[in-house]
């Protein structure tokens, strides 16, 4: 009997050699013991028991590990601490962690490796609320001392637990005391802990600390400078690590490559580019070669990125994805249209983000036809419910001016979803008509029916409607219910309301909404600058951009574009001249922003020479240069040189627009060019360009500067739309010039008729009668004038003392030194009267 167990004992120990050394299946080793291995027989070895544990069983690894289980309860091995921590960890491989969980809370000792591959496995299933359970109560049981092992699973998992945070802290006392702060693994979590706190300092102390940094380690640190914006201190990181004996991996390029990206840095990711291809990573890894794409495309090296596209052998559909959005943010739509198409020769479906992509640029096309065949792709492939391509094919319909297709889309996926909600409100609230932006507003209120929560961005759109509509009250209850709903007013919701309140007329608003802000960036700067523009406040916008300067924020072409505009309304030729020099001094003299702004400066300021000096300078000219250029030789009254800068205009390709006539006609008025005012005219008509109602009021002033009132006469009753009172007044104005009372009269009438509110046209009749000698007329003018309510607009001087402007309206009293000023003036008549 003894010498029959030994044969089987030496049989057992020879199968299970055999078979976790072979590639045979653990089934038949299984197979074995059930039928050649008697049950009363046990097993007399641990490590047997261990190795066929760990046998590979791709079968059924559950009734593996059961039959196993059961044999070494039979041999009498159940409260074998060294073979349940085994059997845990073949329990929770083989994703049964019931079974690993009731052979823990079974067993009778547990040691260090017990407690450790219990939290390890909670970790790897996502059981982190267990996994901290059960570190907690080693922590209290306290009979061993935890190792970095356990250490490093316990802040796994309080990484993914809300309550773990306070845990951390209350044990990093001891960690920091003990010394497992300095062991790679514990401090390579204690860094991600630190980082998902927001505390980078920290994080950069432990990260310090570590006298052996892995790659883990230093992707970490590097990706958290670069998500909490401090992409120059990535680059610094990836350097050093460069200079140490690690060698970067495709997460660590990758995330470097990010960091050149959000920072423009072509040099640094060129180097990088050539690290890769020295060490050959181009030919394994798609996703890195797909971020060295994203980073020249975010470059704006649309052609490299297109040279590494096409020199690929392993492109995915990211890599697709990747080129199809570079081209879109570089407004290469038609590239990213031609090269959707090639898609599916490549055996490659288009996925959710490349149908969104490609629908932007048609969006941005206007390109209908296209957008509806990406639509029919998006219903056949099944993409349609996807939140992400729905709100872009609402974008794409809304902008191509189909709100019907895009509401239908929203009828038929919107439910509950606020992503979609808004887009419908921004699609009705971008055409600015009286009837869409009443829909916006209907949308919201059938939010607020089905009880959706608005975001922030519901808000932003609501205030687009509401400063189209030129509504205060409406902007005053979207900013209630910003309130309301707990909007935290941050930089974008600042700026859609400091861009509404402007819109509807209210700057003082603008101004508090801005001087509530803590932390406030440049576009919420440009906003209020552009408020203050808008209504005239010129010497507010000057002011700010003193505070400006005293802040972090650095003005771009969008701010200077602003404040040169400011100038020239001030007519302050000092102030823009001190502008140009910064501009220069910044490098931003091609933008064309700023260059036609500088032009309508220097021609508001009487300086034609140095409006032309800056368009020669301009690198390059778009139509609406050309047009600043016109305009001001215009002002000044240089018809021919106007004429001269049109035909250099046509001869270089640039076509004109309806401006462009605007400023030609204007300046043959001016110069009294008749001939060539018609001639002008006559150009604009064969250009296919519709006259509007500002050629209108140039020609008439034409015809009637030059006496030719009847003229001037017959082409207002040509035109094809009712004649507003500002061409009758150009009539009006005529009439003053040539002395015709009766053509006057008819001209005053029409123009009232048309805007009883019009004090110009009040003014200039009375005038012409008071010319006349007709004082009686010229009185019942005024009196009608007052009986009306009509009020004529005050003129206003200014003039600038200390580099501080001063504003007079006539009567005005509202001066600060108004007593001084009006004791000079009086002084002043009296000096008058005595002289003459």
């Amino acid at each position: 009997m003894r010498n029959h167990g030994c044969c089987c004992w030496r049989k057992v120990q020879q199968a299970i050699r055999f078979y976790s050394s072979s590639s045979s299946s653990a089934s038949r080793l299984l197979d074995f013991i059930n039928i050649d291995f008697p049950s009363n027989i046990g097993i007399r070895g641990r490590r047997e028991f261990a190795r066929l544990l760990q046998l590979y069983a791709p079968d059924d690894p559950l009734l593996h590990h059961n039959t196993v289980h059961g044999h070494i309860i039979v041999s009498g091995f159940e409260s074998d601490t060294y073979l349940n921590n085994i059997l845990m960890k073949s329990y929770s491989k083989g994703g049964d962690m019931v079974y690993a969980r009731k052979v823990f809370d079974r067993m009778s000792e547990r040691n260090l490796v017990t407690w450790s591959t219990m939290v390890s496995a909670c970790n790897h299933h996502g059981f982190y609320e267990e996994s901290l359970e059960v570190f907690l109560e080693f922590w209290r049981s306290r009979k061993n001392s935890p190792n970095e092992y356990i250490l490093s699973s316990f802040i796994q998992a309080c990484l993914h637990v809300s309550s773990g945070r306070s845990v951390v802290f209350q044990l990093q006392s001891f960690i920091f005391k003990s010394g497992f702060d300095r062991d790679v693994y514990v401090g390579t979590l204690l860094i991600g802990f630190y980082l998902k706190e927001g505390d980078i300092d920290y994080a950069r102390l432990v990260f310090d600390a570590l006298p052996e940094k892995s790659t883990v380690t230093w992707t970490t640190m590097i990706k958290g400078y670069a998500k909490m914006g401090r992409s120059h201190v990535s680059l610094q990181l990836f350097y050093q690590l460069m200079e140490s004996n690690v060698v970067p991996d495709g997460y660590i390029l990758s995330t470097v490559l990010s960091a050149c990206s959000i920072l423009s840095f072509v040099e640094g990711g060129k180097q990088i580019h050539a690290h890769i291809l020295r060490h050959g990573h181009e030919k394994m890894d798609a996703s890195l070669m797909n971020v060295l794409i994203d980073f020249y495309v975010k470059c704006g090296r649309v052609t490299c990125a297109r040279k590494l596209f096409d020199g690929m052998w392993n492109a995915d559909i990211t890599s697709w994805t990747t080129i199809l959005s570079g081209y879109k943010q570089n407004s290469l739509h038609k590239e990213a249209m031609q090269l959707f198409s090639e898609i599916s020769k490549f055996g490659l479906k288009p996925d959710i983000y490349a149908c969104s992509s490609i629908l932007t640029s048609c969006a941005s096309l206007h390109a209908l036809e296209y957008g509806r065949h990406v639509h029919a792709y998006t219903v056949k492939a099944n993409l349609g419910n996807d939140s992400y391509v729905t709100n872009s094919l609402i974008d794409m319909y809304a902008k191509c001016d189909c709100l019907t297709d895009a509401r239908k889309v929203f009828d038929l996926f919107a439910g509950d979803d606020v992503v979609l909600y808004n887009a419908m409100i921004e699609g009705y609230s971008r055409l600015g008509t009286q009837g869409e932006l009443h829909d916006a507003l209907n949308i919201f209120g059938d939010m607020s029916s089905r009880l959706i929560r608005p975001s922030l961005l519901t808000f932003v759109s609501l205030l687009r409607a509401s400063a189209s509509l030129s509504s205060l009250e409406l902007s005053k209850q979207i900013h209630g219910l910003m309130f309301k709903y707990g909007a935290n007013l941050d930089i974008f919701a600042a700026s859609a309301l400091i861009d509404g309140y402007s819109n509807c007329y209210s700057i003082k608003d603008s101004r508090l909404v801005f001087d509530e802000m803590k932390e406030k960036d440049l576009v919420v700067w440009n906003s209020m600058f552009s408020g203050y523009v808008q209504h005239s406040e010129n010497e507010e916008a000057l002011n700010l951009f003193s505070e400006l300067q005293l802040s972090r924020e650095r003005p771009d072409e969008f701010t200077f574009a602003d404040m040169v505009t400011a100038a020239g309304n001030l007519a302050s030729l000092h102030v823009g001249q001190e502008f140009h020099c910064q501009i220069m001094k910044r490098g931003l003299g091609c933008n064309s922003y700023i260059t036609n702004a500088l032009l309508d400066m220097y021609s508001k300021c009487g300086s034609p020479e140095d409006a032309y000096k800056a368009f020669s300078s301009a690198a390059s000219r778009d139509v609406v240069c050309w047009n600043s250029v016109i305009s001001s030789y215009a002002n000044h009254g240089e018809g021919q040189k106007a004429i001269q800068m049109l035909e250099r205009m046509m001869n270089e390709g640039i076509e004109p627009n309806y401006i462009t006539f605007v400023g030609v006609l204007s300046a043959c008025s001016h110069a009294g060019l008749v001939e060539d005012g018609r001639e002008q005219f006559e150009v604009m008509l064969r250009l296919g360009i519709e006259p509007e109602i500002e050629h209108y009021v140039c020609m008439v002033s034409l015809l009637s500067r030059a006496g030719r009132l009847n003229e001037a006469r017959e082409l207002i009753e040509k035109m094809p739309k009712k004649t507003p009172a500002l061409v009758w007044r150009s009539l009006l104005s005529g009439c003053a010039k040539t002395g015709n009372i009766k053509l006057a009269e008819h001209a005053a009438e029409m123009a009232i008729a048309s805007d009883p509110t019009d004090s110009g046209s009040f003014t200039l009749l009375s005038n012409i009668y008071a010319s006349k000698g007709m004082w009686g007329d010229a009185k019942k003018v005024r009196e009608r004038m007052k009986f009306d309510g009509v009020v004529k607009e005050p003129g206003r001087s200014w003039i600038r003392i200390n580099n501080e402007v001063h504003i007079f309206l006539s009567k005005d009293k509202s001066h600060n030194n108004v007593n001084q000023i009006y004791q000079v003036l009086d002084d002043l008549l009296l000096q008058i009267k005595e002289f003459s």
